[in-house]
């Protein structure tokens, strides 16, 4: 119920397409019923031997008759203390009477001067009439259903793009646990199953009980009582909707996780195809996709099991109802009487048209009910993928603005981390804790320091510097900048100071140009090409077919690692910022770039600060680096320049020597 109040309100804004879509809907159902009941008027022509103009002239009649009668016996009970019951169906069926008898007389005056005497003639017209209603109906059908259409697939835009929005709002943890798979299976696959369940509420879950309604409805005016014994199969259908609900919506989880799985496994493979193709995995990732589609297939047929067992159900138990009242009915019609077993179920004897009509009225009923079973399976469905969609929603990030947040000038005097702690959330396939990745950091970095921060994988340098634009926030302890912690300060403001340069090179698919406008959109042309220029952009840009106005292709997949890097670093350039991260900046580029990379980077960190993240140490940024930080297994291990190192640091020396090892060979 709370999903559905949400939804609702991503729908309110469309609301008069949906209140539209619900008139539509109601004149649809009018006239759905008004076309079964036209049954009486054809039984009555075709198979009484009489016009409808006499049936009327005979019918009220009779019902006159009927009324002096009950006029008689009113009369004769009111005054009996004994004749209480008698008196009060004597009354009944008089109020009864009166009715049929206006309905009769409504008729005679305003609708049988447009029919014909001709028996044949009259049949043609209310077939004729059918035709022209079942025209209308299908106008509104067709207006019901683009008006939905539109109000639905409005909805799912506001949604998809809220869900988007929210998502890239969380932090980098929160997101990374999330996994990509996940969350583009949920703003995909989850989202379009809700479209297809909010589409089926809207137009089926409201036409068709409006149609059985209006069958119900119709078939109250002919005989409310036997009617009413149809309606007691009702509960019993309730509680059967209930039970194949409950299951429904735990077998459509499965489903929505399994497709997760498929997600993962084709992203995965996708985005390493090179690596797929080169170690010949092709018959391995084709076995993970065909277990992930088992798997599918085995939730899939929990859903469709349960939903096919719904449909006959359901129908089973409507054909229960229709009988109900059929066959007292027909007992009426064949024995000529209005009781069964002592029990009045008629104002009087029923004849054959009534019959008819009311069966054929019932079973409009009942096929609405059929065609409701197959609409509850799509909102059951549409409510587990809400559910996986607005715990997005619900995700809260674990780096919240701050309430009153400082103002973030531009950095003067230090950096400072300090009693720093931090371990990662525990892992939900397993439930396992994750051991500490930071444990008690103590550093300052003046303004102005290039700093080198060293360790081998899994030391924590990344997790270090990734605390400073709060990527994530530390479990104990702070980061400050100039004495200020940076959890006081508005992301967005902390982060237009910085410039992350990373070993994974994300460039978009866009033009060069845009890449590097990225960094900073206010940019001019002018100071992108400047940008360019400094970080040596312009030496291939200017081979390429469009010069700046190139599209770079997926992930950049048009330039090579060393083309890719600098147009990372002039996108850093173009930001201008006074905190510079270079996180494994050139470990996977050759050596060319690496010096044409060094020689950008020896002019440009002049006033700048600079980390420096790298398990490998290279000579050729040695001279950039006023101070080396070591770290081992999250904590500092030594701290000082290149020969303080050498000379005191066994960590540091293993280090530089296995570089050293490393470069020459």
């Amino acid at each position: 119920m709370n999903n559905f109040s949400r939804i609702a309100g991503f729908v309110w804004p469309y609301r008069w397409r949906v209140i539209l879509s619900v008139f539509c809907a109601i004149t649809i159902s009018l006239l759905w019923a008004g076309n079964l009941s036209s049954t009486m008027p054809i039984v009555r022509v075709l198979f009484d031997n009489q016009n409808l103009h006499q049936f009327v002239t005979e019918d009220m009649a009779k019902t006159e008759a009927n009324l002096e009668q009950r006029s008689r016996d009113i009369e004769k009970f009111r005054n009996d203390e004994t004749k209480r019951e008698e008196l009060a169906k004597a009354q009944r069926d008089q109020s009864e009477e009166s009715q049929h008898l206006a309905a009769l007389d409504f008729v005679r005056k305003f609708i049988l001067p447009w029919v014909p005497q001709d028996r044949f003639n009259t049949v043609a017209l209310i077939l004729g009439i059918l035709v022209v209603a079942t025209f209308l109906k299908g106008i509104f059908i067709y207006l019901q259903e683009v008006l939905v259409g539109g109000a639905v697939y409005r909805t799912i835009v506001d949604i998809r793009q809220e869900c988007f929005n929210h998502a890239i709002s969380l932090d980098y943890q929160t997101l990374s646990a999330e996994g990509e798979a996940t969350l583009m299976s949920r703003m995909t696959n989850d989202v379009e199953t809700m479209a297809a369940g909010i589409r089926s509420a809207l137009v089926r879950f409201i036409r068709e009980p409006l149609k059985a309604g209006g069958c119900i409805l119709f078939a109250f005016y002919f005989n409310w009582r036997l009617t009413l014994m149809s309606i007691l199969v009702v509960p019993l259908m309730a509680i059967a909707f209930h039970k194949f609900g409950r299951s429904l919506k735990r077998a459509a989880h499965g489903t929505l996780q399994s497709m997760t799985g498929i997600f993962k496994c084709l992203s995965e493979t996708l985005d390493s195809m090179k690596v797929v193709i080169a170690f010949g995995g092709e018959k391995r990732h084709a076995h993970q996709l065909r277990v992930a589609n088992r798997t599918y297939y085995k939730q899939s047929m929990k859903m469709i099991r349960l939903s096919a067992l719904a449909r006959p159900t359901t129908e089973l138990m409507g054909t229960f109802a229709v009988l109900a009242a059929v066959l007292p009915g027909a007992y009426l019609v064949l024995r000529e009487t209005d009781t069964v077993w002592g029990i009045q179920l008629a104002g009087g004897p029923i004849d054959s048209a009534e019959l008819a009509t009311l069966y054929a009225l019932l079973a409009g009923t009942l096929d609405s009910i059929r065609k409701l079973s197959s609409v509850y399976s799509e909102m059951k469905r549409a409510g587990a993928a809400s559910d996986r969609i607005f715990e997005i929603l619900d995700t809260k990030t674990k780096v919240p603005e701050p309430e009153s947040p400082r103002i973030a000038a531009p950095l003067a005097n230090e950096i400072r981390f300090e009693d720093v702690s931090f371990s990662y959330a525990q892992r939900e396939s397993d439930g396992t804790a994750r051991p500490p990745a930071l444990r008690n950091i103590d550093l300052t970095v003046k303004a102005g320091e290039v700093v080198a921060v060293i360790g081998e994988n899994g030391s924590g340098k990344s997790t270090l510097l990734n605390l400073l634009p709060r990527f994530m926030d530390p479990d104990q302890g702070s980061v400050q900048l100039d004495g200020v912690d940076v959890r006081q300060l508005h992301t967005r403001d902390l982060r237009s100071q910085i410039g992350l340069v990373t070993q994974e090179t994300l460039l978009f698919d866009d033009t060069l140009l845009e890449n590097i406008r990225y960094g900073n959109p206010a940019a001019t042309n002018e100071q992108i090409e400047a940008a360019a220029e400094q970080a040596h952009v312009n030496s291939f840009a200017s081979q390429l077919p469009d010069g700046f106005n190139t599209a770079v292709g997926d992930k950049g997949q048009k330039l090579s690692g060393g083309q890719r890097q600098r147009v990372s670093l002039a996108r850093a350039i173009v930001r201008d910022p006074s905190i510079l991260i270079l996180d494994e900046a050139t470990s996977a580029i050759d050596s060319q770039s690496e010096q044409l990379i060094h020689r950008v980077l020896k002019q440009f960190v002049q006033g700048r600060t600079v980390f420096i993240i790298t398990h490998v140490i290279n000579d050729t940024f040695l001279d950039l680096v006023t101070r080396i930080v070591v770290l081992e297994q999250g904590r500092i291990a030594a701290m000082g320049t290149h020969e303080e190192l050498v000379e005191t640091s066994p960590t540091y020396q293993r280090l530089y020597h296995s570089s050293a090892s490393t470069r020459a060979a």
